[in-house]
């Protein structure tokens, strides 16, 4: 017994070594609108990238109805965040299934308490960050163009989320910054110009650009 418990905590190890030395981890910010929803789609096409998305991860949890899903449902209802060391749990879970081993970590992390629960959990740091940087202006003028309801109401939810990204996340940016990791995107160029500065980075990173269809796309 004693010897099988070794074998698993040798494996874990491995796990987390890999994590640590030989994957590509990127993980990607940008407030409402930037457009990194649709950046993502082409990183997957074009260089096979696992994306990883917190949100949807935690939607398929509390779909499966898991003891887990029900718990963050009951956040949801509450009002309250999920907590970081659910979400980490879940992107671990997500990163050890997968084959592959370079991703794409979609709106992670949020805040300050995801960016300390992931490298304490997973020891992990990303390879680089990909921040997609659109202005205020910008960001209230396509968010209103893509919603279809009353513009006070849009506007108001609007305000809210910018409000939440400029105290939750920017912090996690400028930690990131200091440490030399932050590639900045101007997102308000047209979409093919945007995704031109994104092939730009992972040439940096040495990833030759493929086509490999839609096989690697994964949020759960």
């Amino acid at each position: 017994m004693k010897s099988g418990g070794a074998a698993a905590t040798s494996h874990n190890q491995d796990s987390m070594e890999k994590f640590s030395n030989r994957d590509i981890i990127v993980y990607v910010l940008g407030g409402p609108g930037s457009g990194k929803g649709t950046q993502c789609s082409k990183i997957v096409e074009h260089f096979g990238f696992t994306h990883l998305s917190a949100g949807e991860l935690l939607e398929t949890e509390v779909k499966s109805g898991s003891e887990t899903g029900k718990m963050i449902q009951e956040f949801k209802k509450e009002g309250k965040l999920v907590p970081s060391e659910v979400v980490v749990k879940l992107l671990q879970q997500a990163m050890q299934k997968s084959r592959n081993r370079n991703f794409l970590i979609d709106g992670f992390p949020r805040n300050e308490e995801n960016r300390v629960a992931a490298e304490k959990m997973l020891n992990i740091q990303p390879t680089i960050v990909l921040v997609f940087d659109c202005s205020e202006e910008e960001t209230i003028r396509r968010v209103l163009h893509r919603n279809q309801g009353r513009v006070d109401d849009n506007m108001d939810t609007i305000k809210k989320r910018l409000k939440v990204y400029k105290e939750s996340t920017l912090p996690v940016i400028d930690y990131f910054t200091r440490k030399g990791k932050v590639r900045k995107i101007n997102a308000e160029k047209p979409i093919e110009e945007v995704f031109r500065s994104v092939e730009a980075v992972f040439s940096e990173l040495g990833l030759a650009k493929h086509t490999v269809g839609r096989a690697c796309v994964q949020t759960a």
